[in-house]
């Protein structure tokens, strides 16, 4: 299949990486030394020029293309891109947006900008904040087959719980597979001799049951309900979306503002959120209102600079778990080091569902971790595929890469992989493996 990628920042270049070795890729961006360095990072062909212009598109193949991908920073630029390619072939468009102003407009009319498949980073983003809160210690949730199995990863602090243990002595509850540990950007798969460590990632694999007492057992806080205080530090396009989808699940939340036009819309459009119109980062005002109180604090705030204010601003007031929102790749480890619990970054988001919906020929699901170095994939097995009728010991021994089966579902039944498990046409696996080997094993089902 023949990509074209428009764009070069993180998210055009997760994209690129996690689908190169398995298609043929072109880049477009408008800075040439970036085109240049991601030729040779990731084996790409590239073009330099305006994404938008028939010509650069021309140049790039586009009319001879499957695929479209326009995923710069700007939204204009991004719709206009996926019209041109329309003028130009038959490809498939893909758009990513921030103004949900444009995927309402598309929702309501699929045609609408030469758009094919739209994606909302703000609401990505909302949807992957209210999975995290309802999980406690977790830093990142995925549902798969259909909600019978999770994949969750947690950071495992000095006081976790299960610091210094075995694998196989952590791995206490039915129902859940340990298929990776990433540790000092390392990844790791565990056998039942593995040391956990202080500072490890764990990634988990099973039934919504056994993730949730996983994680209470890490965190013995309760998940959030109704009686929990959750409190949203700015009124941006992320922080509405999440107070909404938090009231469709009956969670209320106190939601702080500044601008006053702005705190108005929001206390109209959201009925059982307490909007409160200050600013977020004024320390007496988050005492007065008893924020240090709050079971979780989210910081989605417009800018970076303003989210690491007011979550350091949380930590210090005592606040057990901070969620924030941070845009620039470049300050996620800043906010992990500083001790702030789960740092979100709305690009990754947005990558991971673009691959995620390219992949659907062959995956049925898909989740990127750890800066692309693995990927969790659902496929769903046919009659001639590879790995049916061979127990999972053997496949481990012919298939060369690094790969943990974490779940089985057979009908709507789960079951949990051993040695010996043999696997049938129809069933949905749902396995870790290293990127480079993702597209390969996804070809064998």
């Amino acid at each position: 299949m023949q990509v074209v990628i428009i764009g070069a920042g993180e998210v055009g270049t997760s994209i690129a990486a996690s689908l190169a070795a398995a298609h043929d890729i072109v880049v477009i961006d408008v800075d040439p030394d970036r085109t240049e360095e991601l030729k040779y990072e990731h084996d790409v062909l590239t073009v330099a020029g305006d994404g938008t212009a028939s010509e650069i598109q021309e140049t790039a193949n586009v009319p001879d293309s499957d695929i479209v991908i326009a995923c710069t920073d700007d939204d204009q630029t991004n719709l206009v891109a996926c019209g041109t390619s329309k003028t130009l072939g038959e490809a498939f468009t893909i758009a990513r947006v921030k103004n949900t102003e444009y995927l309402r407009t598309w929702e309501r009319e699929q045609t609408a900008f030469g758009v094919d498949f739209m994606v909302g980073t703000d609401l990505l983003t909302a949807e992957n904040i209210v999975r995290i809160i309802g999980l406690p210690a977790a830093i990142d949730v995925d549902p798969f087959a259909g909600g019978l199995v999770q994949m969750a990863e947690f950071e495992l602090p000095e006081e976790s719980p299960i610091v210094g243990q075995t694998v196989a002595e952590a791995d206490r509850f039915e129902s859940l597979t340990f298929v990776g540990l990433f540790r000092n950007k390392e990844m790791i798969l565990p056998r039942g001799d593995t040391d956990i460590v202080a500072g490890d990632r764990a990634v988990v694999i099973g039934s919504p049951e056994s993730i949730q007492l996983f994680a209470t057992d890490l965190a013995p806080q309760v998940t959030p309900d109704r009686t929990d205080d959750i409190v949203i530090l700015g009124g941006s396009e992320i922080g509405y979306h999440t107070a909404r989808i938090l009231e469709e699940r009956e969670l209320g939340s106190r939601l702080i503002e500044q601008d006053t036009k702005r705190a108005r819309w929001l206390a109209e459009k959201l009925p059982k959120t307490t909007v409160l119109e200050h600013d977020g980062t004024d320390t007496e005002f988050l005492t007065r209102e008893h924020v240090d109180e709050a079971d979780i604090v989210i910081a989605a705030l417009e800018s970076d600079e303003r989210n690491l204010l007011t979550s350091v601003l949380a930590k210090r007031l005592g606040v057990d778990r901070v969620v924030a929102v941070v845009d620039s790749p470049d300050y996620i480890t800043l906010f992990q080091e500083i001790g702030i619990d789960v740092a979100i970054n709305p690009r990754t988001v947005t990558a991971e569902e673009i691959i995620r919906f390219t992949y659907e020929s062959v995956a049925e699901n898909i989740a990127v971790l750890e800066n692309d170095q693995a990927e969790v994939l659902e496929l769903e097995l046919s009659e001639s595929s590879h790995l049916v009728g061979k127990p999972i010991e053997d496949l481990a021994k012919e298939i060369d890469g690094r790969f943990v089966i974490g779940a089985i579902t057979r009908g709507r039944s789960l079951i949990s992989p051993r040695g010996d498990t043999v696997l049938h046409p129809g069933d949905h696996v749902i396995i870790l493996v290293e990127m480079e080997l993702a597209s390969e094993l996804a070809s064998l089902a």
